[in-house]
């Protein structure tokens, strides 16, 4: 029994270690720079040929109206409006994971906030989730703030 156990326990720790390891690897600060240029690339530029050096496969999408794959990004951009903008705000990484707060005008009929969340593997993105709220001016939020403070 105690045989099975240190087993066990040997390999629960190589696990943890194997996860760990992969975590302790990633470089937020390279990961972060890496988002801002994709992102103003994309979105900010329409430079299509963006989506060739930053997104990598397998790309996994888990917003509903874009597909798997990187290459679903470029008639996505394509379809823009002439008037659509982005607004890169603040952003935050943690191991392979970046946040990216920012304010896309253009996309729907309002302003949209959005936080994209973005996976790094590799010097490449390969998963994207976001959140977007509709936009409320400062002056009509009972706090008198903000919801997007764009990024200096």
């Amino acid at each position: 029994m105690k045989t099975i156990y240190r087993v066990k326990t040997a390999a629960l720790m190589a696990l943890t270690s194997i996860v760990l390891s992969g975590a302790a690897h990633a470089n937020p600060g390279s990961n972060k720079k890496l988002v801002q240029r994709a992102m103003t690339e994309l979105f900010q530029h329409r430079d299509t040929t963006a989506v060739q050096r930053y997104w990598g496969e397998p790309y996994t999408q888990h917003n509903p109206a874009v597909p798997n794959g990187a290459a679903g990004l470029v008639p996505l951009v394509k379809s823009l409006p002439a008037d659509f903008s982005y607004e890169p705000g603040m952003i935050v990484a943690e191991g392979d994971l970046v946040m990216l707060h920012g304010r896309y005008n253009g996309f729907g009929p309002k302003p949209l906030v959005v936080v994209d969340i973005f996976r790094v593997k590799s010097g490449k993105i390969v998963e994207h989730w976001d959140v977007m709220q509709e936009d409320v001016p400062a002056s009509k939020t009972k706090s008198g703030n903000p919801m997007f403070s764009p990024r200096e």
